[in-house]
C-alpha cells in the first residue's frame, strides 16, 4: 500500500463512528499517521496503524499532539439523550468545538470535519432537509447548534484557504454500535419488542460504511464550506426497520401497538424506581423518541450525486457478517 501524506487526527476517535473512521483512513493509504484522541480508555476496535492517545477536548489541546497535521475530525461529543445534565452537553460539546478550532488555529490545519446532528432541527412529521431552519428541542441539539457556529467561525477567518465540513448525521447503526439499533436488534431477538404507540413513525438513520464514505466525497468537493444530513434517502418506518431486521436474522416480526399513554405511564413508573436506587434507561422521554418521527432527508448529498453501497437489508446483513457470534454485536 502505497502511504500518502496527510496527517489526521480524530477527536473523540475511540467511539462507535471514530473506530471505523480510523480504520477506512489507515485503509486508504492516503495518510502517514492516523491519530486517534479521546477520553475513552479503549477504542470500540482496535486497527493497526492507527495511533490511540488521550485527549479531553474540554481542555486546551497540546499543539504537538500529532505535528504536521492536515485533517481533523471532530467526532467528540457527550451524546446520549435523555441522561446526562443540561449542563454537561454544553461543556463537552460547545467547549470541544473552541479547543478543537483553537487547536486548528495554532497547527495551521486547512480541513476540519464536525459531526453535528439531525438533533439541530428537532423532531418532525413534515419533511426536513438542509434547507430548513434549525429548531433544536434538546439540549443537545442546541449545544450542536452552538458548536457549528463556533466551527464555521474558524472557517470564515480565511474563507479561501480553510475548508470544513458539517455532518448532520441521523441515527448511524453498524459493527460495535451499542446503541439504538443494537437494543432494538437485542428486544427482537428476546421476542420482546412491541411498538410504542404507532407503526409508522419515521426514524431517518444511516450505515456508518456510508457515513464515514460521505466524509471523503465531501472532502473531494471544490466547496469550502459544506453541510449535509446523513440518512438513507428516504425515512424508514419503525415497522419497516423491524421488518428488515426480521427477515435478515429470520426473526418473528413483532405483532402489538401498545397505547402510548399506557407506556409512559410506565415510563413514569421506572423513573420513580430509579430515584429510589433502582437505575434503568426507560423513562418517559426516551419512550417519546421512539413515539415521534425524525423526517430527515440528505437533500444535499442526493443532488450532489453520492451513491450509497448499502440500503437498509444490505447493511444489516453487512453488520451481522462482522459480528463473530452472528448477532447484531
Amino acid at each position: 500500500m502505497e502511504i500518502g501524506g496527510r496527517i489526521a487526527v480524530i477527536f473523540g476517535g475511540h467511539g462507535f463512528i471514530g473506530s471505523h473512521l480510523a480504520r477506512e483512513l489507515v485503509n486508504s493509504g492516503k495518510y502517514a499517521r492516523v491519530v486517534s484522541a479521546d477520553i475513552a480508555p479503549q477504542p470500540r476496535f482496535r486497527t493497526k496503524g492507527v495511533e490511540y492517545t488521550f485527549c479531553d477536548v474540554r481542555l486546551p489541546i497540546p499543539a504537538d499532539l500529532a505535528p504536521g497535521v492536515t485533517d481533523i475530525y471532530n467526532l467528540a461529543a457527550v451524546h446520549v439523550t435523555p441522561g446526562p445534565e443540561d449542563w454537561e452537553y454544553y461543556w463537552t460539546n460547545v467547549s470541544g468545538a473552541l479547543s478543537v478550532t483553537q487547536y486548528a488555529r495554532i497547527t495551521k490545519a486547512k480541513t476540519l470535519f464536525f459531526t453535528s446532528s439531525i438533533s439541530v432541527y428537532g423532531p418532525s412529521e413534515d419533511e426536513i432537509s438542509e434547507f430548513s431552519d434549525p429548531n433544536p428541542e434538546s439540549s443537545y441539539g442546541k449545544s450542536k447548534l452552538l458548536a457549528e457556529g463556533i466551527h464555521q467561525s474558524w472557517q470564515l477567518e480565511e474563507p479561501r484557504d480553510r475548508k470544513l465540513v458539517i455532518v448532520r448525521p441521523a441515527v448511524v447503526f453498524g459493527f460495535q454500535e451499542r446503541g439504538n439499533f443494537t437494543r432494538l436488534a437485542r428486544s427482537l431477538e428476546r421476542r420482546a419488542f412491541f411498538y410504542p404507540g404507532r407503526r409508522d413513525t419515521k426514524k431517518a438513520c444511516g450505515y456508518v460504511k456510508d457515513l464515514v464514505a460521505s466524509f471523503e466525497f465531501a472532502r473531494s468537493s471544490e466547496e469550502m464550506l459544506t453541510i449535509y444530513n446523513f440518512a438513507f434517502d428516504e425515512p424508514l418506518t419503525t415497522e419497516g426497520i423491524c421488518a428488515a431486521f426480521c427477515r435478515v436474522a429470520n426473526l418473528p416480526e413483532p405483532r402489538f401497538t401498545i397505547p402510548i399513554s399506557l407506556i409512559l405511564l410506565g415510563g413514569l413508573a421506572f423513573e420513580l424506581l430509579s430515584k429510589l436506587g433502582l437505575k434503568t434507561s426507560i423513562n418517559r422521554a426516551r419512550v417519546l423518541k421512539l413515539f415521534r418521527s425524525t423526517n430527515i432527508v440528505p437533500k444535499k448529498l442526493q443532488n450532489d450525486g453520492f451513491v450509497r453501497q448499502f440500503d437498509l437489508a444490505a447493511a444489516l446483513r453487512d453488520w451481522r457478517s462482522q459480528s463473530p457470534a452472528g448477532r447484531f454485536e
